[in-house]
């Protein structure tokens, strides 16, 4: 998965819909769902391009769009954020599946 930073992540989320998945290498859940998360971007490669974010390296962009807590999942279309989700609980790797798929649909 791509790692993004302050300057990639705007040109990045501009064109086409993108995921971007909010982090940090302190993070436990984040490390619990890292495992799955090659089978999920596979799974979606004709509806998305996923990235990452590290919160701690970008805090500007997770304070911009309001990212609390971690891991969290962003969709964008064309540089607008169309879904998000947030990390209230910690995510299975299903609970992510189901949100994109979701997602994809309403596209």
């Amino acid at each position: 998965m791509k790692k993004l930073g302050e300057d990639s992540f705007a040109p990045f989320v501009q064109m086409g819909d993108k995921v971007v998945e909010f982090t940090a290498d302190w993070c436990p859940d984040c490390k619990r769902i890292e495992p799955d998360l090659p089978a999920i971007e596979d799974q979606f490669q004709n509806h998305y391009t996923f990235a990452s974010l590290n919160v701690d390296e970008a805090p500007s962009i997770a304070e911009q769009y309001n990212v609390k807590g971690i891991p969290t999942f962003l969709i964008f279309k064309d540089g607008e954020e169309i879904g998000r989700l947030p990390s209230r609980d910690a995510k299975t790797k299903e609970q992510i599946e189901s949100f994109l798929a979701g997602m994809s649909q309403k596209k």
